[in-house]
Order: C-alpha cells, then structure tokens, then sequence
C-alpha cells in the first residue's frame, strides 16, 4: 500500500518541503516565483523552534537561509 501526504495540510507541506532530503523540492518550488536573478543557488535548514505560550497555539519550527545567485 503507497502512503499519500496531502501538501494542503500543515503536517504534509512541512514534511514534503522542510525535510533536509527533500531540499531539492524546495528549491524549485520557491524559484517558480522568483526572476531568474533572484534563483536560489543554496538553501541552508535552520531550526529556529519557537514554543507557544499556550498548547493550543502552533508552534514555528523552521528558519531558512537561500543566498541567490550572483549574475
């Protein structure tokens, strides 16, 4: 039996685009809407976890940084 992730729901997006091995898929999804200037060369994960105050808020679990191209 295959496994489906939905990329609709917050679980599903970060698991297709905020895993290291996925990176790639990252990559391209965000340069489909940058100029070709602006393409990301490098794209580094960084854990920024902020903890809410209360359990029923989300948390905010990923940092990015993705130096662009140099022309």
């Amino acid at each position: 039996m295959s496994k489906y992730i939905n990329p609709y729901t917050d679980f599903g997006f970060k698991k297709l685009f905020g895993e290291e091995a996925n990176k790639d898929l990252l990559m391209d999804f965000l340069n489909q809407f940058l100029p070709d200037r602006h393409r990301i060369a490098e794209l580094q994960f960084r854990n920024t976890e902020q903890l809410p105050d209360l359990p029923v808020e989300r948390s905010v679990s990923r940092g990015l940084f993705a130096p662009s191209h140099k022309p």
